[in-house]
């Protein structure tokens, strides 16, 4: 009997062992879970992020951020640890200068300044300008060109010199690998859908802006799209109608060459004017000797002691 109830208490004490280490075991490992979460809790800061989407020129309101916890050591630059002087700015609302997705950290550089004006200058970097290029369907790609595209632009104008015709044009690339900044008023680079537009606004330095606005001054401007990975330059050289093919004449050519139908099979000099009632034909006279031909495009005249000489400028192709 005695021995019974030894065995009953030895049982019970074993069994409040084990719930004791079980109880301590919980305790200690819950106080380092708490460490734990304390130390990763003090290595994050707080960021104003977007809880919208933001479209270009969205004003930032407490209802499209907040602010939420961010790795310290990946905190971008440029970012706001608080929502004062950002939402509520009391020199006026700031917007956003380009479209943000939901959880994307506010940077200064993607919104306005503190008057609240979405200006396009803000997205230009420094030493560079916006200058605006009139579009239509065709110099504009069809509609194809989008804010954020990579162009090059080009101009076609009558053909310079003495040996050019009226109707005689060339095409030069004027700048090469231009970005698109707006497309008529919008900026905004997810704005993808075929557009037919009238402006196309362009980011360059300073003598580019010189060159398009000479360009649109003294010819037609187009744009051609190009890939926006791509980085080889362009010959750079100038196309005249020479290089459309063999099947195009220049001006002066096609004079030279024309006659009168009715005139068609005579020999040189068999038909001459002669008074009223006098015979109309005359006997055949000589030849003169043919001049050389005028060339048709671009020329250069070196001289030599007191002789000139004039020699035809070759294009691509030809």
């Amino acid at each position: 009997m005695l021995s019974g109830r030894k065995s009953v208490v030895v049982a019970i004490a074993v069994l409040l062992g084990l719930i004791v280490v079980f109880l301590a075991n919980s305790f200690f490992s819950g106080v380092e879970r708490q460490r734990d979460q304390q130390s990763r809790e003090a290595q994050l800061v707080q960021v104003l992020v977007a809880s919208q989407p933001l479209e270009f020129g969205t004003v930032l309101t407490p209802q499209n951020t907040k602010l939420t916890k961010w790795p310290a050591g990946s905190l971008p630059q440029g970012a706001f640890q608080t929502a004062i002087g950002v939402v509520n700015n009391p020199k006026g609302p700031r917007v956003a200068l380009r479209p943000m997705v939901v959880g994307e950290p506010i940077l200064a550089s993607n919104i306005s300044g503190a008057d609240g004006r979405a200006s396009i200058s803000a997205l230009l970097p420094d030493g560079m300008r916006a200058v605006a290029v009139g579009i239509d369907a065709v110099s504009g790609v069809g509609g194809m060109v989008s804010p954020g595209d990579i162009v090059d632009v080009l101009v076609t104008r009558k053909m310079a010199g003495d040996s050019a015709g009226n109707e005689d044009q060339m095409t030069d690339i004027v700048l090469e690998k231009i970005r698109v900044i707006a497309i008529d008023q919008v900026a905004d680079n997810k704005a993808t859908d075929p557009k037919v537009a009238k402006t196309a606004t362009l980011e360059v330095d300073a003598v580019g802006a010189q060159k398009i606005a000479l360009a649109q001054e003294v010819g037609t401007v187009s744009l051609a799209l190009r890939n926006v990975t791509s980085i080889e330059d362009g010959a750079n050289m100038t196309v005249t109608q020479q290089d459309l093919g063999s099947g195009w004449r220049s001006a002066p050519s096609r004079r030279s060459q024309s006659s009168s139908p009715g005139l068609a099979g005579l020999p040189p000099g068999f038909y001459s004017e002669a008074p009223m009632g006098a015979p109309r034909y005359a006997a055949p006279r000589p030849a003169a000797p043919a001049a050389p031909p005028r060339p048709a495009g671009l020329t250069v005249e070196i001289v030599r002691g007191t002789a000139p000489t004039t020699y035809e400028v070759k294009r691509h192709g030809s």
